[in-house]
């Protein structure tokens, strides 16, 4: 079989997420340098500042990420019905791939940290940041095969996914089932638009949508989870290169509005990490060793332990021009947790401040050096393909 070659709408999400990820380490620096600055106190309550009821930093961890979510889901349904995952055959690696890459993890930060108040902390290893982990595949360029990029790029599809839904089912307070019987029912609504009336318009569904958001904000269950159900609910069309499909215009749409201001703006907000002078020993505790092992080496472990012992026995199998070598790479990069770890960072731990500020630093240093790990492993491991899966 010839090694596999890209589509044109892939291959345009891929650069963008190159230079997304370039302008996240930017703001990340900039936020962190700030925060450690003489003009740390301002800048840090400037987040905080309240505003029609919440704080600034509530505003973006909850409204603009369920943009950000919204673009998840819409490039999670393209993967389900056009894309890496909808061959069942296909899809199998991959998902198999993002299982074991959520369970080591989780397990490692479980064996440190349970029954201690820092045992919630579970679902913070578990996610993969694809802006950041693309980023890097985008820097290595011909050295590593087409197939890593597709594949790195479902994984971490559905590393979200899951990291998705233990938001909604472990880290929902108080819950109202009023306002979740209010946001299912509009979502119900939004389903006849799509299946029976066949309304092709976006705007009744950004509108639906909206209202959705809000009703699931005052629910209990996080706000963003709104974003990913109203992904699946906007119409879409199963050829890939069809632009006049409802759901491929927002996710075009979006691409460079979440790259280039929302996820900055989540960076700039929460990555503002006093490191103090216990922030070695901060460091050495048992829930920031449970993040820092996790990702650094659960999720190489999970990846590619799995994913092995699934083509052993017959369930799936390599793509022709993938190596395991590659495998264990794409484990690595896996372990870039950032904007999705941090955000569950914020959910696990609301009420100690000091548990949210450990666990930041915590995630900077372990997709640092994921990052680096698998840069350098994918570099030295790499083969000479062409930019997009032709042989040079």
């Amino acid at each position: 079989m010839p090694p596999m070659t890209l589509s044109a709408t892939f291959k345009s999400f891929f650069e963008s997420e190159k230079s997304a990820g370039i302008f996240l380490i930017f703001c990340t620096a900039i936020s962190l340098s700030i925060a450690n600055s003489a003009i740390s106190t301002p800048y840090l309550e400037f987040w905080h500042a309240n505003i029609l009821g919440l704080s600034i930093e509530h505003w973006v961890n909850d409204g603009l990420m369920a943009i950000f979510f919204l673009l998840i889901g819409l490039e999670l349904e393209r993967e389900v019905y056009s894309g890496e995952l909808s061959n069942f055959r296909d899809a199998l690696l991959p998902v198999i791939a993002a299982l074991g890459g959520v369970a080591v993890p989780a397990l490692i930060h479980f064996a440190l940290n349970r029954g201690t108040p820092t045992q919630a902390g579970i679902g913070i290893p578990m996610a993969t940041d694809i802006a950041f982990a693309l980023g890097v595949l985008a820097i290595l360029g011909s050295r590593v095969p087409a197939s890593l990029k597709v594949f790195l790029t479902a994984l971490a599809v559905i590393d979200d996914l899951v990291a998705i839904v233990v938001i909604a089912v472990f880290y929902t307070a108080n819950l109202s089932l009023i306002y979740l019987s209010g946001s299912l029912a509009i979502l119900a609504f939004l389903i006849c638009l799509n299946r029976i009336w066949r309304i092709m318009s976006l705007t009744p569904y950004l509108l639906g949508g909206a209202v959705m958001w809000f009703l699931m904000l005052k629910s209990g269950v996080h706000a963003t989870v709104a974003g990913v159900l109203l992904a699946f609910v906007i119409p879409f069309s199963s050829r890939s290169e069809d632009i006049s499909s409802p759901s491929h215009r927002l996710e075009h749409f979006l691409h460079k509005p979440v790259a280039f201001c929302i996820l900055p703006i989540f960076a700039l907000a929460n990555t503002g990490v006093v490191i103090g002078a216990g922030a070695t020993q901060e460091l050495l505790s048992n829930n920031s060793l449970g993040i820092i092992g996790g990702l650094v080496l659960g999720k190489p472990l999970g990846v590619t332990l799995l994913c092995l012992f699934a083509v052993l026995i017959g369930v799936t199998k390599l793509p022709p021009d993938l190596r395991w070598k590659h495998i264990f790479g794409s484990g690595l990069l896996a372990g870039i947790g950032f904007t999705m770890s941090i955000f569950i960072t914020n959910l696990a731990f609301a009420d100690q401040a000091g548990a949210v500020n450990s666990s930041k630093l915590a995630i900077l240093v372990a997709s640092l050096c994921s990052g680096g790990l698998g840069y350098l492993w994918l570099l030295l491991a790499g083969r000479s393909v062409g930019r997009f899966g032709t042989h040079e």
